[in-house]
């Protein structure tokens, strides 16, 4: 089996520390922590900025029936759209996960945002700590698999949405324990 993690900037690996779009070392990235200690094959699909796409696009052509794809997106649709809600941002996931082609998803729900440089508003905290549960219902209606990675103990950076080098070790044991779980 085949793990694709499509997601933005924390499936990306992204240091705010850096200014220009840099990444943390490969044995820091929770992705790479991932395949070392799982032996799968990981393939890394995050992307600065990355919102939910209105469809499947390109990934269809990458994905084998028999991957799993792990999605963690929402974040950027919050702080891109000030007025967007949980509802609209779970609306466009459905969209999104319903032009995938057949093969195994895994939802995951990012850590709630926390105050920092890039978060500044209460309606981030409320609408970003409100997508868990909007993630569990649409998971279960498509009867797919979800995670909910606010209860990894996943510490952020100073921007309030970046994990910290801590916060991808963290992320990488929750998945772990999540597909060791679903994978048996």
């Amino acid at each position: 089996m085949r793990l694709v993690c499509f997601g933005d900037s924390n499936t990306y690996g992204y240091d705010p520390r850096s200014f220009f779009g840099g990444r943390y070392p490969a044995e820091c990235r929770w992705t790479d922590l991932l395949a070392e200690r799982t032996g799968l094959e990981v393939v890394n699909l995050g992307q600065n900025g990355r919102e939910i796409p209105p469809g499947a696009g390109s990934l269809s052509g990458l994905l084998r029936r028999d991957d799993l794809l792990v999605v963690m997106l929402g974040d950027n649709d919050l702080l891109c759209h000030p007025r967007i809600t949980t509802q609209e941002i779970t609306a466009k996931m459905e969209r999104f996960l319903r032009s995938l082609p057949s093969c195994h998803v895994l939802l995951v729900a990012p850590p709630p945002m926390a105050l920092g440089e890039w978060v500044t508003e209460e309606t981030l905290l409320r609408e970003s700590a409100a997508l868990p549960a909007a993630y569990e219902a649409l998971a279960l209606r498509l009867g797919i698999g979800f995670a909910d990675a606010g209860q990894w103990g996943v510490e952020l950076a100073f921007d309030g949405v970046h994990f910290s080098e801590n916060g991808h070790q963290a992320f990488a044991k929750g998945i772990q324990e999540v597909l060791s779980c679903s994978l048996g």
